[in-house]
């Protein structure tokens, strides 16, 4: 039984950086889905931005943007920011798909 601790405890510090984002090695907790688009995002040439914000009754909002050298540029806006990337890479990948839209 000892055995099979020690080599679950060698397992998991194997593991522990895997899930974080590429620009935080330090394994310090598992990455978001957000943060998961952000760096694929990045990756594809994107670059990226985004914000929280109050609308007018108070509730928080995310805007996020992302662009390229190219002159492509996206923003959207969300209740969430998960919502918000999901959104922002709908529209990326289909500006691929159809070049005309933007």
């Amino acid at each position: 039984m000892r055995q099979q601790i020690i080599q679950t405890e060698k397992d998991a510090e194997r593991l522990r950086c895997v899930g974080n984002s590429s620009r935080n090695e330090i394994g310090s907790g598992q990455m978001k889905y957000w943060e998961i688009i952000a760096d694929n995002l990045h990756d594809a040439g994107w670059s990226l931005g985004w914000v929280s914000a109050l609308d007018l009754e108070g509730r928080t909002i995310w805007i996020a943007d992302a662009h390229r050298d190219n002159g492509k540029r996206f923003i959207v806006r969300a209740d969430e920011k998960l919502r918000a990337f999901l959104e922002l890479q709908r529209v990326t990948r289909e500006s691929f798909r159809f070049p005309s839209a933007e």
